[in-house]
């Protein structure tokens, strides 16, 4: 038996890097400043425009502090905020005030679930952690033995298991653990795109992991995001993002292990316990980043067969899909704003979805 590991992005507290760049060319009047965040276990990535390089300096120290609380505030290991709710849930039934930095998170978090049908859940972090997803060492990542899963499962620990009332929350079903990995990154964003615009930027953009929200333009240029293959390597798209977007990916190549020679990765389906079997990656466009990064999720659960109605339910216009066997399935609104790369792929076009 052969074990072969790719760890998850390390987490903890956020480490400020500041790498502020003002770039010129040739008849450019705005100048073109870069800022670098170490936050969430990745990095980063701001691009200001119209920005010089001191005032970017001070814009990104500002964002990594912003950046550092929204990393405390809804990690799900540590001691912090999520870590005492889920011992809360855990043991006992009883109200309790929320702490007002995961409130917001609870109810938007509460909202997408449902508009998914459960296929995005955050209330799963139970099997999240039995998978080794959740601060496990990467030594120990392997499947969780099969009566775990099923334990797990036959919970069916959900967001409507939470009651909320004002400021207060409970759950009566002591296996909600919540885990807001599939939306505190696209959250993040949104929160530092308001900052950026109280701070009276208004061309820029946000990246984290190939993921990115943009406001404005670049230069008069439209933003642009490459969507990686469904296997990671090499570019499959290039999509041009209009005015306020954000463009959102879930992979089976982020976040894997490899055991006994099949890979398993992150992206688990709340219905059987065991990471989602049918899709390779799902690229979503949206005018927030939070519903992008919560519907990327839900779709690649949902596969190659069910994405199109919880698109519709979660009030997702633009998405591209990508199944197992290579196929790209899309809506006609995506298909016409995505340009393939070299690709000889079969291309299904779906119904339209507004």
């Amino acid at each position: 038996m052969r074990l072969l590991i790719k760890p998850p992005l390390a987490g903890g507290l956020l480490l400020m890097v500041v790498a502020v760049l003002a770039l010129s060319a040739c008849g450019r009047q705005d100048p073109v400043s870069q800022g670098r965040i170490n936050a969430f276990g990745s990095t980063v990535d701001l691009t200001l425009i119209g920005v010089d390089r001191g005032r970017a300096d001070e814009i990104t120290r500002i964002l990594a502090k912003d950046m550092q609380a929204m990393e405390t505030a809804w990690s799900a290991t540590g001691d912090g905020p999520v870590p005492r709710i889920n011992r809360m849930f855990n043991e006992s039934d009883e109200p309790f005030a929320a702490p007002p930095s995961v409130l917001p998170l609870l109810r938007l978090s509460q909202r997408l679930s449902a508009a998914s049908d459960g296929l995005f859940n955050p209330a799963i972090g139970h099997l999240v952690r039995a998978w080794g997803f959740q601060g496990r060492p990467a030594d120990c990542l392997r499947p969780p033995p099969s009566d775990l899963i099923a334990t797990a499962v036959s919970g069916a620990p959900s967001m409507q298991d939470i009651r909320i009332d004002g400021i207060r929350i409970a759950s009566a079903n002591h296996l909600v653990k919540l885990d807001f990995r599939d939306i505190q990154k696209g959250l993040a964003i949104d929160k530092t795109i308001a900052r950026l615009q109280e701070l009276g930027v208004d061309n820029a953009s946000v990246a984290i992991e190939g993921n990115l929200r943009a406001i404005g333009s670049r230069d008069g240029h439209p933003w642009s995001v490459p969507v990686r293959g469904p296997d990671g390597g090499g570019i499959l798209a290039t999509l041009k993002l209009i005015g306020n977007e954000a463009a959102f990916t879930a992979g089976n190549y982020r976040r894997n292990f490899t055991w006994d020679g099949k890979i398993y990765h992150d992206i688990i389906d709340p219905r059987s316990g065991y990471p989602a079997e049918e899709t390779a990656s799902v690229t979503v466009l949206h005018a927030d980043a939070t519903t992008a990064d919560a519907a990327a999720t839900a779709l690649f659960v949902a596969g190659p067969r069910d994405w199109h109605r919880v698109a519709r339910q979660m009030g997702i216009r633009y998405v591209m899909l990508s199944d197992r066997q290579g196929r790209l399935h899309m809506n006609p609104a995506m298909q016409a704003r995505v340009k393939l790369h070299g690709s000889q792929r079969e291309i299904i076009v779906s119904e339209p979805l507004s």
